[in-house]
């Protein structure tokens, strides 16, 4: 093979720039001379062109070594840009530092405009040929119009716009084929000013009339640290359009990143539902969980591993991860692991069903808090089998409340749902028991009757009758808290990772009924929400969270259809299916007995607990475990309908 063929096209291209340099330095310096004395050869006398000529070959080799050390012979010159400049200049400065001091202390004195000019013309040759081959395609693309396959709104005229112009424009307009052909900001100073020829047109009001102008097809959000109700009404406009939305990634609101047109994100529909974003860090939940133990229950779960992220930032002493599926706990325990290196941290795994594991980890690890967030939540599917219900949720949670109660546990927080009001479903009626037990177990420690509460077994072998009585409980002092909320967006079970799977195998998307309506929150902020009414538990209270305002299913689905670049019911069927076993058409915040108080938070509400006889729960619990065990589903439904007397499945 021929040894040629070998030598790469870059190869090539540096061997040329190296002998361009080494020809335009010498050129650059007797230019230097030359405007020196009138652009007259005839003129520069002898003592100052003879040294020229003895330094003038030393100097361009060592010009090719400096060049070469600053690696302007590697760079790729179609992709040129400021890196690349200011490598150069910096290679500039070092040259004429070196020659002024060699040449003055070892040759002669040479005039100060030799080696202003000389530089100067070298400077400027180098920079020529380096950045000729860009300048040359970008002329070629500004004149290739018909080439432009996407026209493009820019919504923000500060940093992040500005990148995104300049890198849709100038460094990917080959490969993309699109053009940024009008700007919109709500500053009136910036109306009718460009930036990198683009103008600024107006503010929203102006974007759909600008979309119909320029032909525009698709908008980019492009302004940091933009409030969820702002997004939302430019969403909104942008909607009215048939154009593709993008927004700037979140990571540039957090710190100011580089930014590029294939680094925008798609509108989701928590940007489309969300509310203003509320402060996560309360300083009651930093002094309740910096320097404590902390247990979470169903801690792999979309509830649980969001509580095990905010927990962690709050410097806990511990944080215990308790999951029964092994694949969620590793992979928030990895999560944690690399956010929090010095976080002590411990996973878990085991079922809140088992009174045994719960008493090693209680007894071993003696949480301070513990955040009860493991429950089966799938409505259809706990229908469809209550006797799981009631051991998962109405169980689990009265086995894990004794345990954190028996070992100094100071506060136990249930994580439960606006489902438990007023339930036609199981998994709703036994949220409500779990509410129950909450208050059950706090109105036992405030009258002094713990002595009646039993601790509850499953295993054959440690009792016959399925309950045997407490031990080892002194001087009991737990506060209880139950939180009821709504929908999170993009939980487990939730409508939206449905509807995304339905719309990305092409429809239809099932709706059950056209007037169904939820309440919806975003996980992060129901969470935060959780910790700050946990911090202010006292006496067995169920905190109410405000959910805003309600969204109707069929339009949460026309809205994720439309956000996925497709036309509801035109590419995209959306099909009406019927309420599902135990679903109703809304969900209510509290039952019509309770009441509602106010806190210091006008997010957070207390509920006023409706009376029942705890005695008689706790036997009605205790018959719900020991059918739910012998598998009787009628039998545990009918001590359902006894216990939660709303329930109306």
């Amino acid at each position: 093979m021929n040894i040629f063929t070998k030598i790469k096209h870059w190869h090539k291209v540096a061997w040329f720039l190296v002998a361009y340099d080494f020809l335009t330095i010498i050129a650059a310096f007797f230019l230097a001379l030359w405007f020196r004395f009138d652009c007259k050869y005839s003129l520069i006398p002898d003592y100052y062109f003879v040294p020229y000529k003895q330094i003038i070959l030393p100097y361009a080799v060592l010009t090719i070594f400096v060049y070469y050390f600053f690696g302007l012979y590697r760079s790729i010159w179609r992709f040129a840009s400021f890196f690349e400049l200011k490598k150069l200049t910096y290679a500039c400065i070092t040259l004429l530092f070196i020659k002024a001091l060699v040449v003055t202390s070892f040759v002669t004195r040479m005039p100060i405009s030799y080696y202003v000019f000389g530089i100067g013309f070298q400077f400027l040759f180098s920079v020529v040929i380096r950045f000729s081959y860009r300048f040359i395609l970008l002329l070629r693309d500004s004149r290739a119009g018909t080439e432009v396959e996407k026209k493009v709104m820019i919504i923000g005229a500060g940093d992040a716009g500005r990148m995104i112009i300049r890198d849709i424009n100038y460094v990917n307009n080959g490969k993309n084929h699109a053009k940024v052909v009008c700007i919109i900001d709500d500053n009136p100073n910036k109306w009718g000013r460009y930036i990198d020829g683009v103008e600024v047109v107006g503010n929203q009001d102006k974007i759909l009339a600008n979309v119909e102008k320029f032909g525009v097809n698709e908008i980019y959000i492009a302004i940091a640290n933009i409030t969820p109700s702002r997004k939302r009404n430019l969403i909104n406009i942008c909607k009215e359009t048939n154009c593709v939305i993008k927004q700037l990634p979140n990571i540039y609101a957090e710190k100011a990143a580089i930014v590029s047109v294939g680094s925008l994100q798609n509108i989701t529909i928590e940007d489309v539902l969300g509310r203003d974003i509320i402060d996560i860090h309360h300083e009651g939940v930093a002094n309740q969980l910096r320097g404590k133990v902390v247990l979470v229950t169903g801690g792999g779960g979309s509830i649980g591993s969001e509580l095990c992220r905010q927990i962690a930032k709050y410097d806990p002493k511990q944080l215990i991860i308790f999951d029964v599926y092994e694949n969620n706990a590793y992979d928030i325990q990895l999560e944690l692991q690399k956010k929090f290196p010095d976080l002590n941290l411990v996973t878990l795994i085991g079922s809140v069903r088992d009174t045994r594991r719960l008493e090693n980890v209680f007894e071993k690890y003696r949480p301070n808090i513990c955040y009860h967030a493991a429950a089966h939540k799938h409505v259809p599917l706990m229908e469809d089998s209550p006797c799981e219900a009631i051991k998962n949720n109405a169980v689990g949670t009265y086995k894990t409340a004794y345990a954190a109660m028996k070992y100094g546990c100071d506060r136990f927080v249930l994580i439960s749902t606006d489902k438990a009001i007023n339930p036609t479903n199981v998994m709703g009626a036994t949220k409500r028991i779990c509410e129950m037990v909450i208050q059950t177990f706090d109105r036992m420690i405030r009258e002094g009757r713990v002595d009646e509460m039993p601790m509850l077994f499953s295993h054959s072998d440690d009792n016959k009758d399925v309950v045997a009585k407490h031990a080892g409980v002194e001087n009991p002092h737990t506060e209880f808290v139950a939180v009821r909320f709504g929908n999170v967006l993009g939980s487990n079970g939730s409508v939206v990772p449905l509807f995304k799977k339905q719309i990305a195998e092409g429809g239809p998307v099932t709706v059950t009924h056209p007037d169904i309506i939820r309440y919806f929150m975003t996980i992060p902020e129901a969470v935060s929400l959780v910790l700050k009414a946990g911090s202010n538990a006292s006496h067995g209270e169920i905190f109410v969270l405000d959910m805003g305002e309600p969204v109707r299913i069929a339009d949460l689905a026309k809205n994720m259809i439309e956000l996925a670049g497709y036309k509801p019911d035109i590419d995209i069927e959306i099909k009406y299916v019927g309420l599902r076993p135990g679903e109703k058409l809304y969900e209510e915040k509290l039952m019509d007995e309770e009441g509602l108080k106010k806190t210091d938070d006008k997010l957070i509400h207390i509920a006023e607990p409706i009376d029942f006889d705890s005695k008689e729960f706790i036997t009605e619990l205790n018959d719900l475990m020991y059918f739910a065990y012998e598998n009787e589903d009628e039998k545990v439904l009918d001590i359902i309908r006894k216990t939660v007397p709303t329930y109306v499945g």
